[in-house]
Order: C-alpha cells, then structure tokens, then sequence
C-alpha cells in the first residue's frame, strides 16, 4: 500500500471528525482541550465496555441456560 495514499487517507478522516464535531471553528487551545477530554471520554467508554461487558453476558447466559433448562459446566 503507497504511504502517500494512507497518509491522504488519515487526514481526510480527520478533517471528517473535525466536520461532524465543529472543532474546526475553535481556536487552537480550544481544539487541544475538546480532543483532550473527547479521547479521554472515549478511552473511559472502552475500558468501562471491556470490564463489565463480559460479566452482563456470562451472567445473561447463565440464567437463559437455568430457564431453558441446559446444565451449565461447573454442575456436571
């Protein structure tokens, strides 16, 4: 893949995200600060998805098994 194609290809996605957001009207320290607390938001949004995303679904699995009536493995 040509650099010169990817790197267009970034920066077009960035000025999209500058366009849907309206950073591009802020001045330079304003647009420093709204990425700043959007990333971190974001990040939160993450890690808060990867910590209990996974024990909503073990959970949600283990009592539609208990109501459809299957055994769940630490019974057998």
């Amino acid at each position: 893949m040509d650099m010169k194609r990817v790197k267009d290809y970034l920066y077009w996605l960035y000025y999209q995200y500058q366009l849907v957001t309206c950073s591009y009207v802020l001045e330079p320290w304003e647009q420093s600060m709204f990425h700043t607390i959007t990333v971190t938001v974001l990040a939160m949004v993450l890690y808060t998805a990867y910590v209990f995303v996974p024990i909503h679904v073990r959970l949600a699995l283990e009592f539609f098994s208990q109501i459809f009536g299957f055994q769940s493995e630490s019974t057998v």
